[in-house]
């Protein structure tokens, strides 16, 4: 092992935790403990329960949080029995934006859920309106334009509905 092997793992770096089933929150929490930056995408969700109404967070991706930390993080978060396996991206500053764009649109929307991710179409960004700034893929869903903020490293996305006056080319 070379020494610039040493230096990449022993860097902060945001990587993809895929983690058994229903444990995304406990993984944020642990993270949050541990002091790592991390980010679990939740949407809201109500339910109507003999007649209350009760609203649940639920993991917009289920199975996965998104983390960043170095080689001692990795040893601590292998630990826990809840990581299935640690995916490292090809590009890490590409993640970190399509997080961004996730987190932009359900500051807007809390209720968004995922949807399959897109690879075919125009990249634009939203001019106007709640989600004014959000950069994605144009797709034609059911008649209806969207902009699917795709999240490449697990083939996720999550759709906004937006009208055609209000999107522009991307750079």
């Amino acid at each position: 092992m070379s020494d610039a092997d040493v230096e990449c793992s022993d860097r902060t770096m945001w990587r993809v935790l895929h983690v058994r089933p229903r444990c995304e929150k406990k993984m944020a929490e642990f993270c949050r403990v541990r002091s790592l930056d991390h980010y679990l995408p939740l949407r809201r969700e109500t339910k109507i329960y003999q007649r209350r109404k009760v609203t649940v967070e639920k993991p917009v991706f289920p199975g996965y949080v998104f983390a960043a930390f170095d080689r001692e993080g990795k040893l601590d978060l292998l630990k826990t029995n809840t990581v299935v396996r640690i995916l490292d991206p090809p590009d890490e500053s590409r993640l970190v934006r399509e997080l961004d764009q996730i987190r932009k649109a359900l500051a807007v929307d809390a209720s968004l859920g995922a949807t399959d991710a897109v690879t075919q179409g125009r990249r634009v960004r939203i001019t106007s309106g709640p989600f004014l700034g959000v950069e994605g893929i144009v797709a034609e869903i059911k008649g209806t334009t969207k902009v699917v903020l795709n999240v490449e490293m697990i083939g996720r996305a999550v759709a906004v509905i937006a009208d055609r006056d209000c999107l522009e080319p991307a750079d």
